[in-house]
């Protein structure tokens, strides 16, 4: 097994420095092209947008999803513009439950669903002419990072795999908040799918507001969580959650066969993130037989903007070129 793990110190990651241009500025529209893509998944309608390069003819492809916890569908259309900039096709969608995508209650947490879109983004972009859908890498963010080996264990067909700062299990993320939070989040879970039949649902905040005294439930509560939600997701933002996404999450421990996934996987994590710890993925990246750590110096929502974000997109496009060679 060979795991490489670079502490970044700032300086270029990339591999190719004819691409060092596109890399390290925001594209301009004329870079790539954009459409608005839609498709099935259960009942609901999922929303997607496909970029597509001007360069090459037949771009390997990229199918990206996820976000924040909670928050998902918002803060990656900057990575969309930069890999579409470097030659890629990016298939960037929202989840069922969040963004433009269908689904009631907003913002729901339900891994399994969100698995089902995953594949059902894929089935409806296979068949398509007009990018490389045999060379396809899976890019996924917190909760989808794990979604996204898990997929890509069922599907040989999948090249490569990005998983940045994954959730790799909803149950250790609610535990690592202690049995009590667990328990309690349980009966909020419970009472949300109780009373959404008579009186609506209930919901609880996703990240605890700082405000000091007693805390309530929230799911997450970390020094860098609200200000970090809020800078990702913006103040029209509305920070709920149903409270039976709590039972989803725990529910929720991944698939087994991940650690029998052929295929190169990419995980980056920031060494001061206090959401995903970065010791959690270091685990699980000594799981996977041909995987790569990136620890970046960042906290976990570094990496949507400034530095964090140039280091991230950085090293995942170094990657996505040995990971599609021919």
């Amino acid at each position: 097994m060979t795991i490489r793990r670079p502490e970044s110190d700032g300086s270029d990651t990339g591999r190719d420095a004819r691409r060092d241009t596109a890399r390290r500025r925001r594209p301009s529209r004329y870079d790539f092209s954009t459409v608005r893509m839609t498709f099935r998944s259960g009942d609901e309608r999922c929303v997607g947008r496909l970029y597509r390069p001007d360069q090459p003819s037949d771009p390997a492809l990229v199918v990206l999803a996820g976000g924040p916890i909670g928050a998902s569908g918002v803060g990656l259309d900057r990575y969309a513009e930069r890999l579409a900039a470097a030659g890629y096709a990016v298939f960037h969608f929202d989840e069922r439950y969040t963004g433009d995508s269908d689904g009631e209650p907003r913002n729901l947490v339900s891994p399994p669903r969100q698995r089902a879109d995953w594949e059902a983004a894929l089935s409806g972009l296979r068949g398509r002419s007009d990018v490389a859908t045999d060379r396809t890498v899976l890019w996924g963010v917190d909760l989808a990072g794990g979604t996204v080996l898990d997929v890509a264990a069922d599907d040989p067909r999948i090249r490569a795999v990005v998983s940045q700062t994954p959730i790799l299990s909803g149950r250790a993320f609610l535990r690592d908040r202690g049995l009590g939070f667990l328990a309690r989040g349980v009966l909020s879970g419970i009472r949300d799918v109780l009373q959404s039949r008579l009186f609506g649902f209930h919901s609880i905040p996703v990240a605890d507001d700082g405000g000091g005294g007693r805390r309530g439930l929230s799911l997450v509560s970390t020094p860098s969580a609200h200000r970090g939600y809020r800078d990702v997701a913006g103040d029209d933002w509305d920070g709920r959650l149903p409270a039976r996404s709590l039972l989803a999450l725990a529910r929720h421990v991944g698939d087994p066969d991940r650690e029998r996934l052929a295929r190169p996987v990419l995980f980056v994590g920031g060494t001061r993130d206090d959401v995903v710890p970065i010791e959690s993925i270091e685990e699980a990246s000594e799981e996977i037989a041909d995987a790569t750590l990136v620890r970046l110096p960042s906290g976990h929502f570094d990496l949507y903007d400034g530095t964090g974000f140039e280091q991230a997109v950085g090293h995942g496009l170094a990657f996505l070129d040995a990971a599609v060679e021919e």
